[in-house]
C-alpha cells in the first residue's frame, strides 16, 4: 500500500515554516503498514495543487493532502479539490455548527468567510474537526484515496490519529512494517559496509537495510515488509544478532535513540556517574545530556570554564601548565578531566578544550583542533582531533565525539 503526502503553502517554499506535518504524518503511516512512496511541498496556486494531484494519483492509492483550507482568499485547496473532481459545493451542516460553536465559546463574531468553512465539494465526506473550523475531507475517487486536512499541526494531528488512520484499516487490507535500529559509533559508513557485506548480501527480498551517518554515527535501519508481524520481528533480530556480533566494540545500542541517551542508559543501568569540563563547547555537551529526561540519575552536573582564569579556580588547573602548554593541549585537558572529576564527585568526567573558530587559530593549533579528555577512577585518555573552520559544526563534533571515546572507556570498563 503506497501514500504520497502533499504540503500545500507558501509559507513552506519560502523556508518561513518548516513542513513538520510530513515527517510526523510518515511516522504514523508506517506505523501502521503503509509506505510512504513520495513526499510534495507545492504552493497556493491552483494549477501546481493540480499537477501534484494528478502525478501522485498515478504513484500512489492514497493521497494525503495538508494545507490551504483556511477562510482566506489564499486557501484554494477546496476549490482546486472540486475542478479537479468536477463537483459543486455543498454545505455541511455539522462543521456550520461547529465553526458556530466556536465563534460563540470565544465570543467572536461569525463572519461570512468562516460560515462558508463548511461548504465543502459534494463527493467528499467530511471528517468534523473538533479542534477547529477547517473540516478534514475524505474522497474516494477512481480507486485512489484522497484525504484533504489542515495545515495546523494539532488539527491535523487530531484528524489523523481520530478519523484517517481508523478508515485507513477498516478500508485496506495493510501489510505489516518492522524496522529495527543499531546504533553504532566510531566506524564510518564505507568501513560498516565492507565489514557486514557478507551480511547484507544474505538479506531476502523484503528485507532492506539503511545506513543513516551522522557525525561519527552511523545507524543502521533493517526494515522488513509482509504479512505476519511476529514472524518479520523474528527474521529481523536475527539478523541483528548478527550484524551485533560482527561489529562487537562499534555498537552501542539496539534501539533508535541518540548517542547521549544510549550512554546515559548504559550508565543509570550500573550505578555510575558523570560531570564535564566544558570550554570551546560552551554547555552544548550538557545541553545534549540534560535534554533527555532521568539524566539527573547519571549527570551531576560540571562547569563551562571558558578563559582560563575559571580552568585555574574551578577544576584547579595549574598555571604553569597553561603558560607551558596552551589551554588547547593534551596537559591542560587532562586536568581539567581530572578537575571535574574531584571537584564534582563523580566516577567519569569528560573535559574538552579547542579552537571553535572563526578566529584564533595558530600555525601550530589551527582553527578545529580541539583536545578531548575522560578520566575515570582508575584511568586518564585523551586525544586530539583536526576538524575545520566551520564553528557550529566544531562545537557539534566536540561534543559527539568526546562521547564516543567516553563510550569506548565504558564498555572496556563495564563489559
Amino acid at each position: 500500500m503506497l501514500t504520497e503526502i502533499i504540503t500545500i503553502g507558501d509559507e513552506i517554499l519560502i523556508g518561513q515554516i518548516v513542513d513538520s506535518n510530513s515527517a510526523w504524518i510518515a511516522q504514523k503511516l508506517n506505523e501502521c503498514g503503509i509506505r510512504v512512496k513520495q513526499i510534495t511541498s507545492v504552493s497556493d496556486d491552483r494549477a501546481h495543487i493540480l499537477e501534484a494531484l494528478n502525478a501522485a494519483s498515478s504513484r500512489a492509492e492514497i493521497v494525503i493532502m495538508t494545507g490551504g483550507l483556511g477562510p482566506t482568499k489564499d486557501d484554494i485547496t477546496k476549490t482546486t479539490l472540486a475542478e479537479y473532481f468536477n463537483v459543486g459545493f455543498k454545505r455541511d451542516e455539522a462543521t456550520l455548527a461547529n465553526v458556530s460553536r466556536i465563534f460563540e465559546r470565544f465570543k467572536r463574531p461569525l463572519l461570512e468567510a468562516n460560515i462558508r468553512q463548511a461548504d465543502v465539494p459534494e463527493n467528499c465526506t467530511v471528517l468534523l474537526n473538533a479542534n477547529g473550523t477547517a473540516p478534514g475531507m475524505w474522497f474516494n475517487h477512481q480507486e485512489v484515496t484522497y484525504v484533504s486536512l489542515p495545515g495546523v499541526p494539532f488539527e491535523m494531528m487530531y484528524l489523523m490519529e481520530e478519523e484517517v488512520l481508523p478508515r485507513l484499516k477498516t478500508q485496506h487490507q495493510l501489510d505489516a512494517i518492522v524496522h529495527q535500529t543499531i546504533l553504532t559509533a566510531g566506524l564510518g559508513e564505507s568501513f560498516l559496509a565492507e565489514t557486514i557485506s557478507s551480511i547484507e548480501d544474505s538479506l531476502p527480498s523484503h528485507i532492506k537495510l539503511a545506513y543513516l551517518p551522522k557525525l561519527g554515527q552511523v545507524r543502521l535501519r533493517l526494515s522488513a515488509y509482509g504479512g505476519n508481524e511476529a514472524e518479520l520481528q523474528t527474521e529481523i533480530n536475527h539478523y541483528v544478532d548478527k550484524i551485533v556480533r560482527m561489529l562487537d566494540k562499534y555498537v552501542v545500542a539496539t534501539e533508535d535513540k541518540p548517542l547521549e541517551k544510549a550512554i546515559l542508559d548504559f550508565m543509570e543501568e550500573r550505578g555510575l556517574t558523570l560531570s564535564v569540563a566544558e570550554s570551546c563547547t560552551g554547555g552544548y555537551l550538557s545541553h545534549l545530556l540534560t535534554q533527555h529526561a532521568g539524566s539527573s540519575s547519571v549527570f551531576l552536573g560540571g562547569g563551562v570554564t571558558y578563559s582560563n582564569d575559571l580552568k585555574i579556580k574551578v577544576l584547579g588547573v595549574a598555571p604553569d601548565t597553561i603558560d607551558q602548554f596552551g589551554a588547547v593541549s593534551e596537559e591542560t585537558v587532562k586536568e581539567m578531566a581530572c578537575g571535574s572529576l574531584n571537584k564534582f564527585n563523580s566516577q567519569y568526567a569528560i573535559a574538552i578544550s579547542g579552537i571553535a573558530g572563526p578566529g584564533g587559530g595558530t600555525a601550530d593549533k589551527p582553527v578545529g583542533t580541539v583536545w578531548v579528555a575522560v578520566a575515570g577512577q582508575k584511568r586518564l585518555v585523551s586525544k586530539k582531533f583536526q576538524f575545520g573552520s566551520k564553528r557550529a559544526q566544531n562545537i557539534e563534533r566536540s561534543a559527539i565525539n568526546a562521547l564516543i571515546l567516553l563510550f569506548h572507556i565504558l564498555r572496556e570498563d563495564h563489559c
